[in-house]
């Protein structure tokens, strides 16, 4: 019951920043979220429909190499997908000045990505990728995701240009630092 609660507020979490400050100003997060909505911005695809297809060859290696990864992470790839999919009308609502975007934007996708990766599940794509990463290097997987971010955006300022492309850098600061927050805090409780 915890595990579909983290996976509906940090959905939401995901659904709300996007649509409601990333989207917007054509802003980036990392990994696969921020390919679809490269794919969102060029050729108006659904995001969550992408992030769903881009995410078929990682769920392939999860189901082969950790299963339980597959298993914790495919609900929360779907209903993620759903919920950035529903909330794209909340595009079209007034919005803040663009820092502060970029800024609220990503604190409130790390939020949901924190929150799913509390309950070991995911929205998928890279944040699946990050844990299988963690699980083997030890490695703090909020670290991970950021590093893998990077590499998205510096693409995706690329092709979107430059304003684009320093606040979404700004983005996935925000993201990676909220979501090692919470992720730590998970792994510094005391266990009994």
């Amino acid at each position: 019951m915890k595990r579909i609660c983290a996976i509906i507020i940090g959905s939401m979490f995901v659904g709300v920043g996007i649509n409601g400050l990333l989207a917007p100003h054509h802003l980036l997060d990392g990994g696969i979220i921020g390919i679809s909505l490269i794919a969102n911005y060029t050729w108006g695809l659904q995001p969550g429909m992408v992030i769903i297809l881009l995410s078929l060859p990682l769920y392939g290696l999860a189901w082969f190499y950790h299963r339980s990864y597959f298993y914790n992470s495919l609900h929360g790839m779907l209903i993620s997908s759903f919920f950035i999919d529903m909330l794209a009308p909340i595009r079209h609502w007034s919005h803040p000045p663009l820092l502060l975007c970029a800024l609220i934007g990503g604190f409130l996708v790390g939020t949901g990505i924190g929150i799913m990766l509390q309950q070991e599940t995911s929205t998928g794509g890279t944040d699946l990728l990050a844990q299988m990463i963690s699980n083997v290097t030890q490695i703090n997987v909020g670290v991970i995701i950021f590093l893998l971010d990077a590499v998205v955006i510096i693409c995706g300022g690329i092709l979107l240009g430059g304003e684009s492309f320093l606040y979404s850098v700004i983005t996935i600061i925000a993201v990676g630092l909220t979501t090692t927050f919470i992720t730590m805090t998970k792994t510094a409780a005391p266990s009994h």
